[in-house]
């Protein structure tokens, strides 16, 4: 195993970590928001949830977080792959993924906590990670 392929080993297990912990957070707000959308939801599994067609402002949130991190994560993932398949050096692989990996996990925090500008910051660290990625795999692929 490679060293880039560890790194992308080790950031992916982070990253969907990050992902499971929002997507348990979801749950659990909205248990504690007593709703489900689902009317059979409120006689079984959520027994005397109130059935809402929108969402809590709490559980809206959290679902908000997982979205965005979501399809913030899973292009950085394809293009880890690649970047690592293509040959990407052990220091570059940790460079871009621990930044993206760290950014990320800062920006689900803060914006399950509503930490401003930190949580925008988080995010812009985040995007300039994947754009560097971006880059350095275009330089890899050409030579």
């Amino acid at each position: 195993m490679s060293d880039a392929f560890f790194a992308y080993g080790v950031t992916t297990l982070i990253l969907c970590l990050n992902l499971t912990v929002l997507w348990l957070a979801s749950g659990g707000a909205r248990v504690k928001s007593k709703t489900t959308h689902n009317p059979e939801d409120a006689k079984t599994v959520s027994k005397g949830s109130a059935v809402a067609a929108e969402d809590p402002e709490t559980v809206a949130r959290v679902l908000r977080a997982h979205t965005n991190t979501l399809v913030n994560t899973v292009p950085f993932l394809f293009l880890g792959q690649i970047y690592v398949a293509a040959g990407a050096s052990s220091t570059m692989a940790w460079a871009f993924f621990g930044t993206f990996t760290a950014a990320r996990v800062l920006y689900s925090f803060c914006y399950l906590k509503g930490i401003q500008p930190f949580r925008s910051l988080t995010f812009g660290i985040g995007m300039l990670a994947t754009l560097g990625l971006m880059v350095h795999l275009a330089i890899l692929l050409m030579g």
